[in-house]
């Protein structure tokens, strides 16, 4: 790998890092508080199941990113690398309206937003390299999930 590489991933992975960091500033502040005096349907997974899965889903986000980022920078993958950017702020957006905002109703509709956008940006990162695609196949299953449990929240 050249240095151009290894900046590359490092970037890949400060933005989602900053992402995450940003979505659960808002998440904090309703565990176990407000989100825990919900009526949640019995299908919710437990609270210590979402760190390990959006830490993985983080991950394989950077891996993909990077991998449509590698060939020819943001000027070859320029519609890719923006949708990538766009899924991100929708990502924080929802924990903003959810969690920051206590309002599930607008969440939900935001969610369904989310997950048109992410895939879009798999269909888009497939186009680039097909294994950039794939790796966005967890994350556009766990929000389609995640809207799922949204609407059971809203009810």
């Amino acid at each position: 790998m050249t240095r151009r590489d290894v900046l590359g991933i490092l970037a890949f992975l400060g933005l989602v890092a900053v992402t995450a960091a940003l979505g659960s500033v808002y998440t904090s502040m309703s565990i176990p508080g407000w989100y825990g005096t919900l009526p949640k349907p019995d299908w919710t997974p437990p609270a210590w199941v979402f760190g390990p899965v959006w830490t993985t889903l983080y991950l394989l986000m950077a891996a993909a990113g990077w991998l449509v980022w590698r060939p020819a920078g943001f000027r070859g993958a320029r519609l890719a690398l923006t949708l990538f950017v766009v899924q991100l702020a929708f990502n924080v957006g929802w924990s903003l309206l959810f969690f920051g905002m206590r309002q599930p109703a607008l969440a939900l509709a935001e969610i369904v937003v989310l997950w048109l956008v992410i895939v879009w940006t798999m269909i888009v990162f497939w186009r680039h390299r097909p294994l950039a695609g794939m790796l966005f196949v967890p994350y556009v299953a766990w929000v389609a999930f995640a809207g799922v449990l949204n609407a059971a929240i809203v009810g």
